[in-house]
């Protein structure tokens, strides 16, 4: 049976058809295996086509790279008649953030709730006020102007700096982030 079967293989071998019907019947297997595992999608995620990435392109004889660059500062901060500078709402805001010893977590929360965002009201309750991180504020806010209605006060504490993000849709600073910086 041996000698039966190798001469059938050289045979096979020799022959161009052979080769041929034997590449054949290993594709169609390879095939045939691929689509019973695969999940009935019509695409193959290998023949999906690349996006193209668009290309730049320096022109050397021009002196303008297209860059527009804005000189100006960005616009400072504007506030409603009557309401509180955005200064002292972050002051006010991390003095309540820092007072957080022998108080309940809605003592605390109580606290930061008239100079927040509801968004930042919401995402503060319900925080233990043992995990603040600081004790006290050692040093005035400093605003950096973002844009029009949008500040960030980075206030001094004795552990870091805390960084406040205001916001003032309706000219009423309110603090909508908060982002501390430990040493």
């Amino acid at each position: 049976m041996a000698g039966f079967m190798e001469r059938s293989l050289v045979g096979v071998f020799r022959s161009r058809w052979g080769v041929a019907i034997v590449i054949a019947v290993l594709v169609l297997a390879i095939v045939g295996v691929g689509r019973f595992f695969s999940d009935g999608s019509t695409t193959a995620p290998l023949t999906d086509p690349i996006p193209v990435a668009p290309t730049a392109s320096i022109d050397p004889s021009h002196d303008d790279d297209g860059v527009i660059v804005n000189d100006e500062p960005p616009p400072s901060p504007t506030t409603s008649p009557g309401s509180a500078e955005p200064e002292a709402v972050a002051y006010a805001f991390a003095a309540a953030w820092v007072d957080h010893k022998n108080v309940s977590a809605k003592t605390w929360h109580d606290g930061l709730v008239p100079n927040a965002t509801e968004d930042l009201s919401d995402e503060l309750n319900g925080v233990d006020p043992a995990d603040v991180p600081a004790d006290k504020v050692v040093g005035r806010p400093t605003l950096v102007p973002i844009g029009d209605g949008l500040v960030n006060a980075v206030v001094t504490v004795d552990s870091g700096k805390l960084t406040l993000q205001l916001v003032a849709p309706d000219g009423r600073w309110l603090v909508d982030d908060v982002d501390w910086d430990g040493p």
